[in-house]
């Protein structure tokens, strides 16, 4: 029965490592491919509540602003993050952990967008490129930790990403 529980847990972290390397080939093209088209429609949709616009592509044009939305901006790599912290965390059932990544994700695109609807209303402003960094390299780091916090609590997770599979491992080599 302990060979098998522990069978279990060494095939869970194989499983849950290989998916994180997986999702992380290829330049993160996963997550643009998944996020570029409903960011690009939920930032069109706000700032059309203030302003005639036009979309093509990745480009959002409105009072005579351009707006392209680059990977960059997409924030692939904080959607990859979520998920990181996700699935390097054992002892969480298929269905929560699904509705889990799921929360994250719609939660980070909320935010995400959000984000660029606000600089883009202040694109032709003065300080834009300072707001911009401090949004880029603080503010949505900080977002994605705080959203991996709410998604403990709700979820009530009390493993720790990382450590409890380190230790799982050692305690099977024993």
């Amino acid at each position: 029965m302990k060979n098998r529980l522990n069978q279990e847990k060494l095939i869970s972290i194989i499983l849950r490592y290989s998916i994180l390397i997986l999702f992380g080939l290829g330049d993160l093209f996963i997550f643009y491919k998944l996020f570029t088209i409903p960011t690009i429609k939920i930032v069109a949709y706000f700032l059309s509540m203030f302003y005639p616009l036009t979309t093509l592509n990745n480009t959002i044009m409105f009072n005579s602003i351009i707006i392209e939305l680059i990977p960059a901006c997409i924030a692939g790599s904080a959607y990859y993050l979520l998920l990181i912290l996700n699935l390097s965390t054992p002892n969480i059932k298929i269905a929560r952990r699904l509705i889990s990544i799921a929360l994250s994700f719609v939660i980070l695109l909320l935010f995400n967008s959000f984000r660029i609807v606000l600089l883009s209303m202040i694109s032709n402003s003065y300080y834009f490129n300072e707001i911009h960094l401090v949004f880029w390299y603080f503010i949505t780091t900080l977002f994605v930790i705080l959203t991996w916090i709410l998604t403990i609590r709700i979820f009530k997770i009390e493993s720790i990403p990382f450590y409890t599979d380190i230790k799982t491992i050692y305690s099977l080599g024993r």
